[in-house]
């Protein structure tokens, strides 16, 4: 017997040698301790755009299924008040002055008499050398996916994703770009009449389905709801016969908001068929405020491309089984440059991103109470009104003139480089910013000021000083008159 055992563990350990020289690389094995990552941005989808914020018109079944099943942020924020530079702040982590993705070019939009500046250049695109959120993810094992719009470069793949449908620099689908043939990059035409929202979705769900063995990050930045509006007629039918509540009446626009809806339901469905609910941490928001000619946000002033409110304020919600609690909500002032340090906490990357601006949220996950930060906000360029449509901005030629924000507590200070007009506004008491309280309160102001000209020193934030000469005072005069009669 004692000569059998020497023989029985040389036995032992050859098995347990082929063993573990059969095992795949460490590098191809799932991080099942991870969570997949599901990040949803819809375009131009305004705060009060969904059920489960609000809207007595349009129809988020499914959203509101799922605000129940995770945590609704009620003062959340883009990173700018338009698709480029917010998406940029998204990927990169990084404020605009340090990316100086300011808007979609060019940064001097409207009529040259009546920009008293010149401008700051405006960056078409990420530099190829910031460190992107999908790259920190690869790093940590995800594989990565886009599915939709992704506008801060030509091609997805050379910044972090290896799955991309249907994004590239392009920022909208186009005329008539909903429906097959489609008017955007990397994705091939189905049959003639699908829906752009659904195809995504369905290459989504392929992307799910394939990589379910793997950790994965799908990032789903719909094209919907930005312009053209484009709904499914029986689903346009369908709200021609509800009545419109608060500024929002559009059949066409519903249509398209509850096709979103059943989209993100679908891929919802999906993760749960497959099994990897409770294991995927799911990502809501919009990239921006929505357009108030098409949506009202009330009682938030203003739309997309404007620093008041109702150009910067988004929906948000995060479920992450247990890890969030359902039904939970917060109040805490966060925008989306905080998904990235969340993520890369979660992650624990081998390569982190050198700098990043946002916060880590975890704590709020874990109903901790968020320490008070402030938000900045930095717009050196111009953005025009929209055509006839005047949408409460400062006036009705732009939507936004050069400036630089901060919102810190309940205050929110806009500075004009123009004139240096500030307007201070208490965010509790007058959520429309209707009253400018600066004069009131000239301490609170110059506090709030200097923290902004500290912030933009210390992210070197470009200021434009240079008078434009094509400036013409009395051409402005009249045609802000023109503008304010019709």
């Amino acid at each position: 017997m004692n000569n059998i055992r020497p023989y029985l563990a040389t036995v032992v350990f050859a098995i347990m040698s082929c063993l573990q020289s059969c095992k795949a690389p460490k590098e191809s094995l799932p991080n099942k301790s991870l969570p997949n990552i599901v990040l949803i941005n819809v375009d131009d989808l305004g705060w009060k755009d969904l059920g489960f914020m609000g809207s007595e018109y349009y129809e988020t079944p499914n959203l509101d299924t799922l605000a129940k099943e995770g945590m609704i942020f009620y003062n959340a924020y883009a990173g700018a008040a338009n698709c480029a530079p917010s998406r940029a702040c998204l990927l990169s982590g990084l404020n605009t002055p340090r990316h100086g993705v300011y808007t979609v070019s060019p940064s001097d939009r409207g009529n040259s008499k009546t920009r008293k500046l010149i401008p700051i250049q405006n960056t078409d695109h990420l530099n190829d050398t910031i460190y992107t959120l999908p790259q920190m993810l690869k790093s940590a094992g995800y594989i990565t996916g886009s599915f939709g719009k992704w506008h801060v470069g030509n091609d997805p793949r050379k910044q972090g994703i290896d799955v991309n449908v249907g994004g590239s620099s392009k920022g909208n689908p186009g005329k008539g770009g909903y429906f097959s043939p489609y008017k955007i990059d990397h994705i091939t035409n189905g049959p003639e009449g699908e829906y752009l929202t659904d195809r995504i979705t369905n290459e989504a769900i392929s992307f799910v389905e394939t990589y379910r063995d793997t950790t994965f990050f799908l990032y789903l930045p719909f094209y919907t709801v930005h312009t053209p509006i484009m709904g499914k007629e029986e689903l346009i039918d369908k709200f021609k016969t509800k009545k419109g509540s608060n500024g929002q009446d559009r059949p066409d626009y519903a249509a398209m908001v509850a096709s979103m809806d059943e989209n993100v339901g679908k891929l919802l469905s999906s993760l749960k068929a497959n099994g990897l609910e409770k294991n995927t941490l799911v990502i809501f928001t919009s990239d921006n405020g929505g357009i108030r000619a098409i949506s009202e946000q009330n009682p938030l002033r203003a739309g997309k491309g404007s620093y008041y409110e109702g150009g910067i304020r988004v929906p948000l919600l995060i479920k992450w089984p247990g890890k969030i609690k359902p039904n939970s909500s917060s109040t805490a002032r966060v925008n989306n440059m905080d998904f990235y340090p969340t993520l890369q906490n979660i992650a624990s990357p081998d390569k982190k991103a050198p700098l990043l601006d946002g916060i880590n949220l975890g704590p709020i996950f874990e109903g901790s109470s968020q320490a008070e930060r402030d938000l900045y906000f930095h717009f050196p360029i111009y953005l025009q009104e929209y055509q006839g449509v005047q949408d409460g901005s400062r006036d009705p030629l732009f939507r936004t003139r050069p400036g630089s924000v901060i919102i810190s507590g309940d205050w929110k200070l806009h500075e004009y480089f123009e004139d240096g007009a500030l307007e201070l506004y208490n965010l509790i008491s007058d959520p429309s910013e209707e009253n400018n309280v600066a004069e009131q309160n000239p301490e609170k102001t110059q506090e709030l000021l200097k923290k902004l000209m500290d912030w933009r020193n210390g992210t070197n934030a470009l200021v434009p000083s240079q008078k434009n000469n094509e400036y013409d005072a009395a051409f402005e005069q009249k045609m802000i008159q023109e503008k304010s009669v019709r």
